[in-house]
């Protein structure tokens, strides 16, 4: 009632209620896009840096403190999952609600103020027609006191004749009725229109000014709750969040050092041990030096002296040494290249027949090569690619080795069971059949039982197989309290029967012993785990090429035969001991004399 005069302030007012009621909109659509998009951000960053499947990096989790990492990665994940709740919840509670109540509040609006609208122009018709009946009444007024003063003037004229003094008297009573008229008129408009403006103020301007103010409030409310509800969608995940931030707490808190430390050990442990001492070379002596069994590079003796199998670090390897220059050694001749054929002159090579040298190096400069060269990581890959290794694993180190055959014993066990159960399924189809003849022929699965039987002794074949190579391994290796079944303390026993999986040492060429050969026997790397880190490395590159001399035989361990007149590529230079790497193609590559091949080298080539 106290705003009945305000009407234009209040359609403002109430515009502006609904603006602002479409800018907290605005607000809460942003909010949710922002919400979408970090939890996008975060799942993409989750994504990003899961491991990938059938790669190296899935087997890095299996450590704590990856797997924590991955436990984190998961959360991080499910953390992402609540933010798209609260978008969802916003939109779904907020935004959609608050927009359609708008679109209410606007017509419910346009309605009042059509309402109010209408009254004020229904008021303003009447006050125009009292003015209208205001201005008659006091024209008539006018008009009847002229048309007065008219005949009076013409009654006291004594020229004027009766008869016009009479029309004049006529004139001035109508003139004085219809002033008595339109005041009788003015007087009941005049009563009409306090009436209506009565009611227009006192009645219909404030119900509608009270309807105004129930929609007003009611939006108001509304924004109010929608502030409340924005709240409680951010802290009805804050529980979850919690948990979320909870478990990767739990994660954090599961990272065992000792236990990471313990793994890496059984992964990479080889079960060989270290080099005995190396024996003392006393050059005063005119005799040929020998260099010590026992050495870094287990070198054989001279002429054809007994190996000697019960030395305690035979066909055990320092595991410091790198990998790639060792199996270098082991691979490459340890005898002097024999000279080129007689018939041809040595001035007419172009890089000349070497002599032979003695038949060791110094061992100390074995030593000083071994510490000081760079790793050739190809070396092991240039092993494999004679072909796959063994089936019982006897090229990998004895832990590696018990492992690699674990594995395959469970492969197997596992295969056993699959056709076990295929077989008891088709059992039972059978029985089915021979008990339900309609359902289908209880022969036609014979054939397939009768396979399924066959491959189940196959497979219990290759596991008896395998559990004796297992066996026999574990038998050689120290007790392992984790497996009770196959303890045994007969370890020593291995230094004193030999390595089972390296032959019988071979007689060289030359005539002498070598055990190099059972060694690189040994340790010829196939794909496995011993060598894991190198599946990824490129062949030797080519350093350039030769042609072959003579035609040469290799007949030794490492060595590759040519003939003359053959180009192949040379892999590796001669270190000064009389042997030249090459390579016919990719699955044929060793050494040959130097003196047999005329070497073109070429830095730039691949």
């Amino acid at each position: 009632y106290s705003l009945q005069d305000q009407f234009d302030n209040l359609e403002k007012h109430t515009q502006w209620g609904i603006d602002v009621l479409e800018k907290y909109i605005k607000f809460v659509k942003e909010r949710t896009e922002i919400e979408l998009s970090y939890a996008k951000q975060l799942r993409n960053l989750s994504k990003k840096y899961q491991p990938k499947k059938n790669s190296k990096e899935e087997e890095e989790y299996r450590y704590t403190s990856t797997r924590a990492f991955l436990a984190t990665l998961n959360e991080m994940n499910d953390y992402a999952g609540q933010h798209e709740v609260i978008s969802e919840n916003m939109t779904s509670l907020i935004t959609a609600e608050l927009t359609r109540y708008v679109q209410e509040l606007k017509q419910e609006r346009k309605s009042h103020f059509h309402d109010g609208r209408k009254a004020q122009q229904h008021i303003e018709t009447c006050w125009k027609q009292l003015e209208a009946s205001k201005r008659r009444f006091e024209r008539d007024c006018k008009e009847a006191e002229r048309a007065q003063q008219y005949f009076e003037k013409m009654d006291a004229d004594i020229n004027v004749t009766k008869a016009d003094v009479e029309k004049a008297r006529q004139q001035a009573q109508l003139r004085h009725q219809m002033a008595e008229d339109s005041k009788a008129e003015y007087s009941s408009t005049l009563q009409k229109f306090n009436s209506e403006q009565h009611e227009h103020y006192y009645t219909h301007i404030p119900n509608i000014f009270q309807k105004i103010q129930e929609m007003e409030e009611r939006r108001i409310v509304r924004i109010g709750e929608s502030m409340k509800t924005f709240a409680e969608v951010d802290r009805q995940v804050i529980p979850i969040i919690g948990k979320c931030l909870d478990e990767i707490t739990k994660a954090a808190e599961s990272v065992d050092h000792k236990n990471d430390s313990q793994m890496v050990i059984e992964a990479f442990k080889s079960g060989f041990e270290p080099p005995g001492d190396i024996d003392f070379e006393d050059f005063t002596q005119p005799m040929k030096r020998t260099v010590s069994e026992s050495s870094l590079s287990n070198s054989r003796g001279d002429g054809k002296s007994e190996p000697k199998f019960g030395s305690k670090s035979k066909g055990k390897l320092w595991p410091f040494i790198k990998k790639n220059k060792l199996m270098s050694l082991l691979t490459s001749p340890h005898q002097p290249p024999p000279p080129p054929p007689a018939s041809a002159s040595p001035s007419a090579v172009p890089n000349g027949p070497q002599s032979p040298k003695q038949q060791k190096e110094p061992l100390s400069h074995r030593f000083n090569e071994f510490m000081t060269s760079k790793p050739k990581i190809h070396c092991f890959r240039s092993l494999k690619r004679g072909g796959a290794g063994p089936e019982d694993f006897s090229n990998l180190p004895p832990e590696q080795r018990r492992k690699k055959l674990q594995q395959k014993v469970d492969e197997l066990n596992r295969d056993i069971q699959k056709e076990m159960d295929s077989r008891d399924a088709l059992t039972k189809m059978k029985d089915v059949y021979i008990k339900n003849p309609q359902m289908g022929d209880a022969a036609s699965v014979d054939h397939r039982l009768a396979e399924l039987g066959q491959n189940i002794e196959k497979l219990r074949l290759e596991v008896q197989k395998f559990e004796g190579w297992l066996a026999e391994v574990e038998g050689r290796l120290p007790a392992r309290p984790e497996q009770p079944r196959r303890q045994s303390g007969a370890y020593e026993a291995q230094n004193a029967s030999g390595v089972h999986s390296c032959a019988q040492d071979r007689e060289s060429p030359d005539g002498s012993y070598t055990e190099e050969q059972s060694q690189e026997t040994e340790m010829k790397v196939p794909a496995t785990d011993f060598d894991d880190e190198f599946d990824d490395e490129e062949p030797l590159p080519t350093i350039g090429t030769c042609k072959a001399l003579y035609t040469f035989e290799g007949q030794n361990e490492g060595t590759i035969s040519v003939a003359e007149g053959e180009m192949l590529y040379v892999i590796e230079e001669d270190k000064g001991d009389g042997w030249t790497r090459i390579r016919r193609n990719e699955d044929e590559e060793g050494y040959v004399p130097t003196s047999y091949v005329e070497v073109y080298l070429d830095k730039n080539a691949k």
